[in-house]
Parts: structure tokens; C-alpha cells; sequence
């Protein structure tokens, strides 16, 4: 199997009944839209924690009745979450957010409950396994400790969780491990204590947000062989005319949220000019920062996967870089990175 990263990545949370309950039906098509698009491999991001294994359970479904070659598809497993029995009305683990699941999930990040996640994913997948593996959202793990003593142990509990995937790599049982966090200075502080394959920045470096110190950080990621992808690069779906930023409500009459409403209003406004989707110059812009290699893209429309791979390989009229730079939209001008 070429276990090769592609450019573009199929994100899965819709498969778990992330805010809205998909027919079977549904989900499978969105699986053989998003085979169909792809040259060569096909990859999907998935987790134990999209819909307590639904998502897992539905792509491996789906694979199979579309008759998909093992070798055809890449599956990367974020670890942390197992499913368990539905003991309450609803899930516990993230009330509100998936819907009409018949199972909870708990977390379990440790050498042994990294182990068991990783089994348990393998066994929803059916006839297919994951080859790629991470510790899930490592960043909010460590957020949820009441003081420093724990917020250590809890960082104790990662490492050993990434000592477990080294031994699955060893064994041959995956090929690749990484990490994906929406806090990039969590991924850079696991970085400097663990050898990863690869990287996936959420929510983090987009067309709204691109610090130096992160460009930076990529930058030097990629110069160390280290494959960086890109995700959740519309905040929530704000920066393409949504009402969440971040996963918050933003209010246009909050004063906190002027700033971010007038610059979507001026990024809008230019995108309208030049003719060029919103959501096409957040992709493009996310894909093509230096040292940038893949993106990751979510829907629950079998109609936008070939939307997502358009956007992924359909390049922008340089002189729309130059504009939006020069009107503060952003900080770097994409014209003289292009690749």
C-alpha cells in the first residue's frame, strides 16, 4: 500500500451524526463521491469520538458495499475515545452535538487505553484498519486539569499514550503517527518530546489567523520531514458566512465581534470583485502557506466532495493576494508563496 499523503483529505465527522442524523443512504454516497474524486489513494480522517465509533462503523460499511480494494484507501484513527454502553438519554461525552446515537464513549488516554482505542477502531471498521494513528485533541486534555500536578500527569498519560503507538508502529500495525490539536503550541511542546510522521493544525492557521510564530512553526515542521496538514480552516464556517466563530455564537451587535464582521464584510466584498467563492480563498489560502502539504475537508452533501476537490486544485488569480493584502485582509500576500 502507498501510504503517501495525499493533497486532499476526507474529514468524517459527518459519518457520526455530527449535528444532524445522515441516512445510510447519505453516508455512503458521500463515501463513493469521495473515492470517486480521488486520484490513487483515498484517505479519511476519522475518531473513536465522531459519534462513539458511528463514523468509524459507517465508513467501514460503506467501503465495503461500494467493494473498495484495501489498498485503495487510508485511514488515519485519532485515539482517545471508546465507545461504551448508552446508559443516559443521551451521550455524555458532548451533549447536544451528535444525534440519535445508540452509544456513549468514554475517554482513555493511556498506554493501555490507547492500546484498546486503536482495537476497538479497527474492529468498527470491519474488513478495514486504520495505517494512521494520533492521540485525539491532546490539546483540551491537558486544558481540562484543575491544577499544574495534574495538568503533568495528564501530560505523563499523552507520552505514554504516544509510547503505545510507537509499539503499533513497531509491530508493523500502523505505518504513520501524528497529532491534531486546535492549540498549535500543544502540538509544538508534544513535538519536541515525540518523533511524529505527521501533523494536523485545526482551526488555527487560516486566512484569518496566521501568525509568524506559527508560520514559523510549520515551516521548520516541513524542513524536519514532518507532513503538515491543514483543517478546519473556516472557524467554524464564520470566515464563509456562518454564525459561529470557533464554535461560539457571534453576535453582530457584540462589540467583541465588530472587528471580526468588518473584516469578513471587506473580505466578502473583495471575493464578490474577483469573482472567487469565500470558501475557495480560505482553502486555497490554507493549502498554500509554506510548508503546507494536505488539507482536511468535511461535508454531509455528497454533492460538495466535488466542490472540496475543486477548491482543493483550482488555483486563485494571483492579483487577488495582492489585493486582499494591501487591504489588511491579510498579513502575508500569497502571490510570492505560490506552489
Amino acid at each position: 500500500m502507498n501510504s503517501e499523503i495525499p493533497k486532499l483529505i476526507f474529514g468524517t465527522s459527518g459519518l457520526g451524526n455530527l449535528f444532524t442524523a445522515l441516512d445510510d443512504s447519505v453516508k455512503d454516497e458521500i463515501i463513493k463521491q469521495s473515492v470517486d474524486v480521488s486520484d490513487g489513494n483515498v484517505m479519511f480522517d476519522s475518531a473513536g469520538k465522531y459519534g462513539a465509533g458511528l463514523a468509524l462503523e459507517s465508513l467501514g460499511k460503506g467501503l465495503k458495499k461500494l467493494g473498495i480494494e484495501h489498498n485503495k484507501v487510508l485511514i488515519s484513527n485519532k485515539l482517545a475515545w471508546k465507545r461504551v454502553p448508552l446508559l443516559t438519554p443521551e451521550p455524555t461525552f458532548e451533549p447536544g452535538v451528535w444525534k440519535d446515537l445508540q452509544n456513549d464513549a468514554v475517554q482513555n488516554i493511556s498506554y493501555d487505553g490507547i492500546i484498546e482505542c486503536f482495537d476497538q477502531g479497527n474492529e468498527l471498521l470491519g474488513d478495514f484498519s486504520s495505517q494512521f494513528a494520533s492521540v485525539h485533541d491532546p490539546d483540551e486534555f491537558l486544558d481540562a486539569a484543575k491544577n499544574e500536578e495534574e495538568y503533568q500527569e495528564n501530560y505523563q498519560k499523552i507520552l505514554e499514550a504516544y509510547r503505545a503507538l510507537n509499539d503499533l508502529k513497531a509491530a508493523g500495525k500502523i505505518k504513520k503517527i501524528g497529532i491534531g490539536a486546535k492549540n498549535w503550541k500543544v502540538i509544538q511542546k508534544i513535538s519536541n518530546d515525540v518523533k511524529l510522521d505527521w501533523v494536523m493544525i485545526a482551526n488555527s492557521l487560516t486566512i484569518y489567523h496566521h501568525p509568524v510564530e506559527l508560520l514559523d512553526f510549520v515551516a521548520n515542521l516541513s524542513k524536519k520531514g514532518i507532513h503538515v496538514i491543514n483543517s478546519a480552516v473556516f472557524h467554524s464556517g464564520f470566515l464563509v458566512g456562518g454564525n459561529f466563530m470557533d464554535y461560539k455564537l457571534a453576535e453582530k451587535n457584540n462589540p467583541k465581534y465588530e472587528e471580526l464582521f468588518n473584516w469578513r464584510d471587506a473580505f466578502f466584498y473583495i471575493c464578490q470583485q474577483y469573482e472567487v467563492s469565500p470558501a475557495h480563498a480560505c482553502v486555497q489560502f490554507a493549502l498554500n502557506l509554506p510548508g503546507v502539504k494536505s488539507i482536511a475537508l468535511n461535508t454531509t452533501k455528497p454533492a460538495n466532495v466535488q466542490v472540496n476537490k475543486d477548491m482543493t486544485y483550482q488555483e486563485i488569480n494571483p492579483e487577488f493576494w495582492q489585493v486582499i493584502y494591501k487591504n489588511g485582509i491579510t498579513k502575508l500576500d500569497l502571490s510570492n508563496n505560490l506552489k
